[in-house]
């Protein structure tokens, strides 16, 4: 029979995972194929995808591992001072910061300034000076979330293959 303990971890893995594939495919195609677009044609392209993106199955994902990683290192307390317990909080440390915090303080308020833009009448000008102040620090957070998603995946998986607990 399956631990709830185990079961946890494993949504863990899998909703990390599926967050660092969604933030390496930003980062990596995405962001760059839309780089290439004139100001408008960006701005709009990142509006159109950061509406589309807000869907159940995104919202299922992502909460599912701000959950999960958090509960981690409460169901694994009994492990402690098992080094796989440490490892679960610093990928707890690392999701949370990294992913969760970067997320709602960061690429959020940008989402949302891009979003409170009425792109039909903006000006070109306008446009320049709106993705000048978007696109950098947008690019940026989601490479840190990239990282520490992407981090968090790795820690997890080893948490599941080098622990006698699991």
């Amino acid at each position: 029979m399956i631990r709830i303990e185990t079961i946890i971890l494993m949504i863990a893995i899998v909703s990390t995972g599926g967050m660092t594939g969604i933030f390496f495919t930003w980062s990596n195609a995405v962001k760059p194929g839309i780089g290439k677009l004139t100001d408008l044609e960006y701005l709009k392209a990142l509006q159109s995808m950061n509406r589309v993106i807000l869907n159940t199955t995104f919202r299922i994902i992502f909460i599912s591992a701000v959950i999960a990683v958090a509960l981690l290192p409460i169901v694994y307390f009994k492990t402690y001072p098992n080094p796989m317990f440490w490892v679960l909080i610093i990928a707890f440390l690392i999701y949370w910061i990294g992913v969760f915090v970067v997320t709602f303080l960061g690429n959020i308020p940008l989402n949302r300034k891009l979003e409170d833009t009425d792109l039909v009448t903006i000006t070109a000008h306008n446009a320049k000076k709106l993705r000048t102040a978007i696109e950098a620090r947008w690019n940026y957070r989601n490479l840190v979330r990239t990282i520490s998603s992407s981090i968090t995946f790795l820690l997890l998986v080893i948490c599941f293959f080098k622990s006698k607990y699991f």
